[in-house]
């Protein structure tokens, strides 16, 4: 056997060496043989198509090229195979790329007409046809075809072949390929074609002008019958099924593509233009979403709120599930716009991620009382939303309710410099100019951010709590990772690791627990008709001018965030984030599973004794109540507010070994607020006991008793002129811890007037710096420094 082997190699080599010139003439054209095929058959731009998590068809965006061209399926459905097999070319899976019995019945039969009246090509020929974009037939032309289809069925498999012609065989109009013919014409995916849908699209590539509504009928059902009855013949199909199918209607009116996920197809548009991208998007949670923003838009519009976004994610996955990316409204309102990229101002959303921040360095607990008094830093003057004061609030209360004077204090305590760094570590992208830029106003909205980023942050958070619930005290290294819309794409949360991300688990939980608590920003009973029953930490927002209302609200296994406004930037006067955003998002929690709320993580919190009415560490003359702090949360400051007083016997008056005997006098503990504090607070708080005076004759008794609400330190002040161009005072304002006193005010040391019970003094003065004195009946004396510009 080696011998023959060996012979017959030995002979062909010798005929080489005899015939040199006929054997390089073959081996050049083996070797064009070989190259005449393109690598790439199919150039032409694909629509960019997006789908559900199910596979359902959220929307397409069109080729470049202006054709309605689906990117090829893995496979072609079997119904449609043997349609078009049977009806195009029957010898399909047994020639080599050509027919010569069908191109000799083809040329006899066109050469007796005159004419081209049969087509003598395979579905190979077919393919190659389509792929030399459909040059004009030639003999020549018909010779090239020939040879490059055989060299196709070399290099493909006939299963390939077919899918090639099923994606790219025209269907009628721009509409080329199975998949979307499948879609236009029958509303369908081409896997749940009926057979005589099926039929009706095997013929059309043989005569694409047939499809045209109201017109061809009759050709079009000749054809497509007679094409079910060879099936029939050839048992590919029962009688029954037949004559089913011949009694189905034809296709009427093109049915238009969904657009169940606009904006998300423009997101998957820029990155993967003309791909078919299955997401992670649940198509029956979208529809309802888009429901809800449609019935939303139809309210808000009437008071010329024209946009809004939605966004929903798996906080366990990181998957974005459903995704609106702007409300039904029309170009002129700016439609196309995807809301959930747009940078907008925050307004008070970032508020909580200052009150985690603060709780996870040890800065504050969450019932440490904040300031809640008019306040001006360095000519930045904070207002809260229903413009009053509460002296004093609890700082998880400052955050439910949404208090801008307590929020712009506790970054003043905190630091704006930290805290951007802090924002950095979240990554919102738009926060992108220095610390100095934004200053304090960056809790109030002075910076911007976007739905996407927000959203990110949050269910990064909710995550950290519940993976260190689930695995004894642990993080991971990349838990604040990228939001995602991809199907089965494999999220890297990194490593695990006993050292938090950038907030510990205890800290979040405390903040989720403050946000549960419901915020009212407006102080009115309106956010009691929006409150479900289950169990959300939820935040609103409103901007500067109320442009822009938030609400983004998680639970233990989602995060929904909503924004409302114009995207024209447009403010409206009952836009807030409490009366537009927040029935948006829960309504959509009502759509979403019930989940149970967050477990304590234990193992980043400690059990602590606080003082009851001030929140801080307690100490020994505080009444006392335990809570769960954070661990650095031992590091706070021990209750200041609490002082030991001696009393007479009758605790009505304060007194000293100057005007008490000793057995006489009565120690006690007593809750002490500074002058300003205190002034506002006890109007909130019926309970509140001001310091007992002290009693008359009582030695170095005097003690502060009063300060300035405004204007603050070394405050410049700016008078204004009002439409007559008369300079308007300035208003001066003391708090006094006795609320019948009587004060003196001087101004430059001149006296101008007294002030009983409610301590306000309009000045005019002059251009410059001026002091500020004021004197009660005891002599205590406070002074003010300002500096006036007209």
């Amino acid at each position: 056997m080696k011998a023959r082997i060996k012979s017959f190699f030995h002979r062909r080599i010798n005929w080489v060496k005899r015939n040199r010139i006929k054997s390089a003439a073959g081996f050049i054209l083996l070797a064009w043989y070989y190259f005449s095929l393109p690598q790439i058959l199919f150039s032409e731009p694909y629509a960019t198509v997006i789908e559900s998590n199910q596979g359902e068809l959220l929307g397409a965006k069109i080729a470049t090229d202006g054709q309605w061209r689906f990117p090829a399926q893995d496979s072609v459905p079997d119904k449609f195979r043997e349609c078009v097999v049977y009806f195009e070319d029957e010898n399909f899976y047994h020639h080599p790329g050509f027919n010569p019995v069908s191109m000799y019945k083809a040329f006899v039969q066109n050469r007796k007409a005159g004419k081209v009246v049969r087509g003598g090509s395979t579905l190979t020929q077919q393919v190659i046809r389509l792929s030399r974009k459909n040059k004009k037939r030639t003999y020549f032309e018909k010779a090239v075809e020939l040879i490059l289809s055989t060299r196709l069925e070399f290099r493909a498999s006939k299963d390939e072949i077919l899918d090639m012609y099923a994606a790219h065989a025209p269907f009628g109009g721009n509409v080329v390929g199975l998949e979307m013919a499948s879609r236009r014409y029958f509303g369908v995916q081409s896997h749940q074609l009926s057979w005589a849908e099926s039929a009706t699209l095997a013929v059309l590539p043989n005569a694409p002008s047939l499809i045209y509504p109201g017109k061809n009928q009759l050709k079009l059902k000749g054809k497509r019958d007679r094409l079910l009855l060879k099936l029939k013949n050839e048992k590919i199909i029962d009688g029954q099924t037949y004559e089913l199918a011949i009694s189905e209607p034809l296709p009427q009116k093109p049915f238009a593509l969904p657009q169940t996920a606009p904006h998300l197809l423009q997101r998957v548009a820029k990155s993967q233009r003309g791909e078919r991208v299955k997401t992670t998007i649940d198509v029956h949670l979208q529809q309802r979403v888009n429901q809800i923003a449609k019935y939303y838009y139809n309210q808000y519009r009437q008071n010329d709120v024209n946009n809004l976004a939605i966004l929903v994610i798996d906080t366990k996955t990181r998957n974005v599930i459903s995704y609106v990316g702007n409300a039904p409204t029309d170009a002129a309102h700016q439609k196309d716009v995807d809301i959930i990229g747009a940078p907008r101002s925050t307004g008070s959303i970032l508020k909580p991620l200052l009150y985690a921040g603060m709780l996870d360095e040890g800065k504050l607990l969450p019932n440490t009382l904040v300031a809640d008094v008019p306040t001006q830093i360095s000519g930045y003057k904070p207002e809260n939303f229903n413009l009053t004061f509460d002296g004093a609030v609890p700082a998880h209360r400052a955050l439910s309710r949404s208090l801008n004077i307590p929020a712009v204090l506790m970054l003043k305590d905190f630091g704006v410099n930290k805290f951007y760094e802090e924002l950095q570590h979240f990554r919102l992208r738009d926060i992108s100019k220095k610390p100095d830029h934004y200053g304090l106003s960056l809790i109030l909205g002075g910076a911007e951010s976007n739905l996407w980023d927000l959203c990110r942050t949050y269910a990064a958070m909710t995550s950290t709590v519940n993976y260190f619930n689930a695995n004894q005290g642990k993080y991971r290294t990349k838990e604040f990772a990228e939001l995602n819309y991809k199907f089965c794409f494999d999220q890297d949360f990194g490593k695990e690791s006993y050292q938090k991300t950038i907030l510990g688990a205890g800290a979040i939980w405390l903040t989720y627990n403050a946000m549960e608590e419901v915020n009212r920003p407006e102080a009115d009973e309106a956010w009691k008709f929006y409150d479900s029953s289950q169990k959300i930490a939820w935040k609103t927002g409103t901007s500067f001018g109320n442009r822009d209302a938030w609400a983004i609200g998680t639970n233990s296994r989602y995060v929904v965030g909503v924004w409302i406004g114009n995207a024209s930037g447009e403010g409206r006067p009952t836009l807030t984030g409490v009366s537009s955003a927040a029935p948006v998002l829960f309504d959509v929690f009502n759509l979403l599973p019930r989940q149970k709320w967050f477990s304590p993580p234990l193992n980043d919190l400690e059990e602590a004794e606080v003082c009851a009415l001030s929140g801080h560490l307690a100490q020994p003359d505080c009444p006392k109540i335990k809570q769960w702090i954070p661990l650095k949360g031992k590091i706070t400051s021990v209750c200041p507010y609490h002082k030991l007083i001696h009393l007479d016997r009758t605790k009505q008056f304060r007194v000293n070994t100057s005007c008490e005997s000793l057995e006489n006098i009565v120690t006690e503990s007593w809750f002490v607020l500074p002058p300003v504090m205190e002034w506002y607070y006890k109007s909130q708080h019926i309970d509140y006991r001001p310091l007992p005076p002290f009693k008359e004759g009582c030695a170095n008794a005097q003690t502060v008793t009063m300060d300035f609400i405004y204007p603050k330190s070394t405050a410049k002040i700016y008078l204004t002129k009002d439409f007559n161009s008369v300079v308007q005072p300035v208003i001066l304002k003391v708090a006094h811890s006795e609320r019948e006193s009587e004060i003196y005010w001087y101004l430059d040391r001149n006296f101008i007037g007294t002030t009983k019970t409610f301590h306000e003094m309009p000045v005019t003065p002059s251009s410059g710096t001026h002091e500020i004195t004021v004197v009660d009946k005891k002599g205590n004396e406070i002074r003010r420094k300002i500096d006036i510009i007209r």
